[in-house]
């Protein structure tokens, strides 16, 4: 364990942090030891926690991030359903005199009946040159690249022959980097008709829009307008390079769909799985009145469990319990949110000739998906019903289901839950000093009755910036309580994952992106230290010293066929401190440690953010770690975050050495 004292006038120096605090220098070093016990079998707990991320349609995460489909309202359904509506982000080409554009409910599909007509009133002697029509620019700007391809489908009817071009151009239409033209007979296009085409792009532009326009006279109706790369991940739809940052931190469960995303303002406005599945283009979509914008649901509860398997990580879903932030359904009436929730399991793990698993599998996928853990609601736990309809829910699933882990809304880490619970959910928003000094908030809990499942944690308001180092050092301190508490929290998840720069519902998020760049927040480096977190062995350890500014931890775990030791350490302080390393327990004639490498976290200003100008501003730097025997000094930075890789390697050439005393390490 960790011994340090945290409630000195250090920390409540912290209170109100401000940058005023920022390019304090480094006047004074202190010292400390730290101490770690490494005999393979004394003093070590198995490290259970599995760190990983929460995927919520929120900031654009989903719709205009992560799902690739570059057209943003391609049903036309984003305006409601009563015409006209309004088609918001798609505008005309042309003007009154060439073209009138409306909105009617023609559409060939049931759950989304709203169409767009063009009557198209001049012809090809008439019309302006490149001709009239709709174009949409996705979201803020579709982002096309020379060489790639990009696959367009959208259905088409009309009174008579169609001639249209379906392009990629430039932002204001005047550069055309992709075009294919489509003609067809008024006897082929008299009803709605799917047309595909495949365009290359012949030029890159990061703010690219898709124009559907024409020179011949008429009526033409459109509607459900896809555009999707056909280069993205393992070809699920997913844009890969976000989706490869998700891959870097090598998560080991992603929590979805949020998230107050699942609540909905309103349930009428809440996110219902069943709207989600089957062929996109029958998919009504919704209007998330929580972070106020609308999603076509193109990623949904197939394809959310198509990313968990391709990532490696095990899904947890979370399912509205029949409530809202403003309206509630009585535990008398809530068996259909209960049947909906079985019925989603069902669509998961059902056989393909199961009702809901014969749905998966129309949809391309004949084995079930694993899926071990469910969440009843989200931050519910104060709710007038909530507790009520979480036993109704707990009871039918342990019964159909008994084998999934169920989690509770209600916090259970100061005081015993008043239900069954798997896991209880744990949620903190607060400033980096509070969250620094929480590092210990798992220490008292009680190791009797259900796990922590700590969802939702971050540094906000002032200190967090958009994305600052002062919060991630922060945040650091806190993950390394957890992961020395992983005997009672087995799974943590950072605050939002992803934000489309261009619409910042929350602050602050992991990975900052637009239609074209990315970078992570010194909050998402933190993650990447505790990559190997999971399933490691923790390490008994000691660390002494004349300042409490520091937390640290050490793991051991197995790459390559090689032991490593890694030490995290926090500095929250900002000043430097000399840590003198004690590895003890081995026997120098067996085994001995050597220096492998060391990863520093820090910047010259606490504050300091990593930006699209600078976006490896504040990013850890890894350099080769010397040491000497099995003493290792070390200076830890003002404001920074530490690891310290150790190899454990035979003392002497082929020496055999018994394992039989060892605790090997386990996964979740």
């Amino acid at each position: 364990m960790l011994l340090m004292e945290l409630d000195d006038p250090f920390l409540k120096r912290f209170s109100g942090y401000s940058s005023r605090f920022a390019n304090v220098t480094a006047f004074n070093r202190f010292s400390a030891i730290y101490a770690i016990w490494s005999n393979y079998g004394l003093d070590i707990t198995v490290l259970y926690a599995i760190w990983s991320k929460r995927l919520q349609e929120i900031n654009h995460a989903g719709a205009g991030g992560l799902w690739a489909e570059l057209v943003s309202n391609r049903g036309f359904e984003a305006g409601g359903q009563n015409t006209p509506s309004n088609i918001w982000p798609w505008s005309i080409v042309g003007d009154q005199s060439s073209i009138y554009v409306a909105t009617d409910r023609s559409s060939l599909f049931e759950r989304n009946k709203i169409a767009l007509r063009m009557d198209v009133l001049c012809d090809s002697n008439g019309c302006p040159s490149g001709g009239v029509g709709v174009y949409n620019p996705g979201y803020w700007g579709m982002n096309i690249e020379e060489g790639k391809k990009y696959k367009v489908a959208f259905y088409v009817r009309s009174t008579g022959d169609i001639d249209l071009s379906v392009s990629l151009t430039s932002s204001n239409g005047s550069l055309t980097l992709a075009s294919e033209n489509i003609i067809a007979s008024a006897s082929d296009v008299s009803k709605w008709t799917k047309k595909e085409v495949l365009l290359v792009a012949k030029g890159t532009d990061h703010g690219a829009r898709l124009q559907l326009t024409t020179s011949k006279k008429g009526s033409i109706w459109i509607d459900q307008v896809s555009a999707m790369p056909v280069d993205t991940y393992k070809g699920h739809g997913f844009r890969n390079d976000l989706f490869q940052m998700m891959v870097d931190i090598k998560p080991r469960f992603i929590r979805f769909p949020g998230g107050c995303f699942v609540e909905g303002e309103w349930l009428s406005n809440a996110f219902r799985w069943k709207e989600t599945v089957g062929p996109w283009e029958e998919r009504p979509g919704h209007f998330g009145d929580v972070w106020k914008y609308w999603t076509d649901d193109g990623l949904g509860h197939f394809e959310f469990f198509q990313l968990a398997e391709d990532i490696g990580a095990a899904p947890i879903w979370v399912f509205n319990n029949g409530i809202s932030h403003n309206d509630e359904v009585e535990t008398a009436s809530v068996m259909p949110f209960v049947q909906e929730a079985l019925d989603g399991i069902e669509f998961a793990r059902g056989d393909a000739n199961s009702t809901w698993g014969s749905v998966r599998a129309a949809m391309g996928r004949q084995e079930p998906f694993e899926l071990k853990y469910v969440a009843i609601g989200n931050e519910d736990c104060g709710k007038t019903y909530y507790k009520g309809n979480y036993i109704v829910f707990y009871n039918a699933i342990k019964k159909a289901y008994p084998d999934i882990k169920i989690i509770s809304n209600c916090d259970g880490s100061s005081r015993p839950l008043d239900h069954p619970a798997d896991y209880y959910d744990y949620h903190i928003y607060t400033s980096a000093s509070s969250l620094f000094s929480m590092y210990h908030q798992f220490d008292r809990t009680s190791r009797n009755g259900p796990k922590a499942f700590v969802s939702e944690y971050a540094v906000t308001g002032k200190d967090a910036g958009t994305g600052s180092l002062l919060a991630a050092l922060a945040e650091a301190a806190f993950l390394i309580g957890l992961e020395k508490n992983s005997d009672i929290v087995e799974m943590a998840s950072y605050a939002p994952l992803f934000v489309n720069t261009n619409d910042r519902r929350w602050n602050p998020d992991a990975i900052v992106f637009n239609s074209s760049h990315l970078y992570g927040t010194p909050s998402y480096w933190v993650q990447r230290f505790f990559a190997e977190s999971s399933g490691s062995t923790l390490l008994a350890s000691t660390l002494k010293g004349n300042s409490s500014s520091l937390v640290a931890s050490a793991i051991t775990w197995q790459n390559n066929g090689k032991d490593y030791i890694r030490i995290k350490a926090v500095n929250f302080g900002a000043s430097s401190v000399n840590l003198k390393v004690l590895v003890t327990g081995l026997d120098p004639n067996v085994m001995k440690v050597s220096g492998s490498k060391k990863t520093i976290l820090t910047s010259t200003n606490v504050m300091d953010e990593n930006s699209f100008t600078q976006p490896e501003k504040v990013v850890p730097h890894e350099s080769l770690l010397e040491m000497a025997e099995e003493d290792l000094t070390v200076i830890l930075p003002p404001h920074s975050f530490s690891s310290f890789d150790l190899l454990k390697e035979s003392a002497k050439i082929r020496m055999p050495i018994s394992d039989s005393s060892s605790t090997s390490s386990q996964k979740v």
